[in-house]
């Protein structure tokens, strides 16, 4: 019998962005409808107290890549992020959860827009099962500090593979 593990998956996403994960245009010239995509994970660790999940483009042409969506505080019954979650307006996240601020400099979901011409662009969607309830974070915390808080804190972590280029 296959033995079960964290994993993550997507009713939206197979590998490639479309349009409706795209950023609208806030400056960059991408003309998509920037809605988070669903996000779905099962077997976590029975120890989690808590999950979080971002969404890391690794090719950024900035030197430290660039970080479109940062989540956490996510209750330990929660399995799923529903799409649209990323809309800090819309109330779609899981009742007390944070996003905070992306690269973007706002917090909330930021899609995919990569320079024209600068090839494939690699996004990592990864959730992290925690061994703690909260972070002690707002919704002001950069991506730098979150990410040494999910560090310090992770128990497992699985992540989704997604590409676009323009």
């Amino acid at each position: 019998m296959k033995k079960q593990t964290f994993t993550l998956s997507s009713n939206d996403l197979e590998g490639q962005a479309t349009n409706d994960q795209v950023l609208h245009d806030c400056g960059f010239g991408c003309k998509g409808n920037n809605i988070s995509p669903h996000l779905l994970w099962e077997n976590p660790p029975t120890e989690t107290k808590s999950f979080a999940l971002t969404i890391y483009d690794e090719d950024a042409p900035t030197g430290s890549g660039w970080w479109h969506w940062l989540i956490f505080d996510i209750d330990k019954n929660t399995s799923e992020l529903r799409s649209r979650a990323g809309d800090v307006k819309s109330g779609i996240a899981p009742t007390g959860s944070i996003q905070s601020v992306t690269d973007f400099g706002s917090a909330g979901y930021g899609g995919p827009c990569p320079p024209v011409g600068d090839g494939i662009h690699k996004y990592t969607a990864t959730v992290y099962a925690l061994k703690i309830d909260k972070l002690g974070l707002d919704d002001t915390a950069n991506p730098a500090l979150v990410g040494f808080y999910l560090e310090q804190n992770v128990i497992q972590k699985a992540s989704l593979v997604f590409y676009y280029e323009r």
